[in-house]
């Protein structure tokens, strides 16, 4: 893609010796880009193209996800290694200050984050991923919830991971192409580039390890001092607008931007209203 051709590209060390891929473009202000699953850096392609004349992006490939390495093990993908790899890539950088933006799994790592180092970072942008202590509450109370999350109860059952590989991936191409919102959302180059990502053995064991290590995340969960920004695509199939109901009573500085035609997939459905989003909120 024309406007991916001027990036860095670097593995850089990190919690544990983890080394993550890390795509790195643009000057300015630092801003982390954090994938979800079965996402990865590529998911942000075009907030990458709209951001970076204005921000220093970092936008790495979350351990065990495509480029990353895979440590072996469930209990190596616990909210605590991914949250102190976070912090580890930053001070490799050189950045001791940072915007945070994260979607679905990269929000939840986000949310905790925050919670756990608030004075690392300036403001957090989180897309279509539940705060921890909501997405628990809602889980155990609210059926449309309960019923939208009946797939991660089946991914945590051993060899579940299976469900999405078999049948030439039937199962992550209908989760992530399937349920986009937007007619072409995810153009042919970018469907054969995920499959290229899902491919690499054991990259979608890992992203469904992280599942199967975060049960109960209580720990790393909280009140969020940090200024946020909440972007959520409505017709969500997993995370449903329920989530953003009592948000204000975790989070003291918020503001919540609802995309009414958009999916999970925000960045494929309406990135010109997440790139026009996190641009005024960085730059006020």
């Amino acid at each position: 893609m024309e406007g991916l051709k001027d990036l860095e590209e670097k593995y850089i060390t990190c919690h544990d010796g983890v080394k993550l891929h890390v795509i790195l473009a643009g000057k300015g202000d630092p801003i982390i880009l954090l994938h979800g699953f079965p996402d990865f850096w590529y998911g942000w392609k075009n907030v990458i193209i709209g951001l970076k004349e204005h921000f220093r992006l970092i936008v790495p490939d979350t351990r065990g996800i495509n480029l990353s390495d895979k440590p072996e093990g469930v209990e190596h993908y616990k909210l605590e290694h991914l949250v102190e790899d976070i912090k580890i890539l930053a001070e490799k950088l050189g950045f001791n200050h940072f915007y945070l933006v994260g979607h679905d799994w990269g929000g939840v790592i986000g949310w905790s984050f925050a919670f756990k180092y608030p004075e690392l970072m300036k403001k957090l942008v989180i897309i279509n991923a539940p705060h921890p202590k909501i997405f628990g509450h809602k889980i155990a109370t609210n059926e449309v919830q309960r019923r939208a999350s009946g797939y991660i109860f089946q991914l945590i059952q051993p060899g579940g991971e299976q469900s999405l590989l078999k049948n030439d991936m039937m199962g992550l191409k209908a989760a992530v192409f399937g349920t986009a919102r937007k007619k072409n959302a995810f153009t042919e180059e970018d469907k054969k580039k995920y499959l290229e990502s899902w491919s690499i053995p054991n990259s979608i064991l890992c992203g469904v390890n992280y599942y199967r290590a975060n049960r109960n995340i209580d720990p790393y969960s909280g009140i969020i001092e940090v200024p946020t920004l909440v972007i959520h695509g409505m017709k969500d199939n997993f995370v449903k607008p329920v989530v953003l109901e009592g948000l204000a009573d975790w989070v003291k500085d918020l503001r919540i931007e609802k995309i009414e035609k958009s999916s999970h997939w925000a960045m494929h459905d309406a990135p010109e209203v997440i790139i026009a989003r996190i641009k005024e909120f960085f730059s006020n």
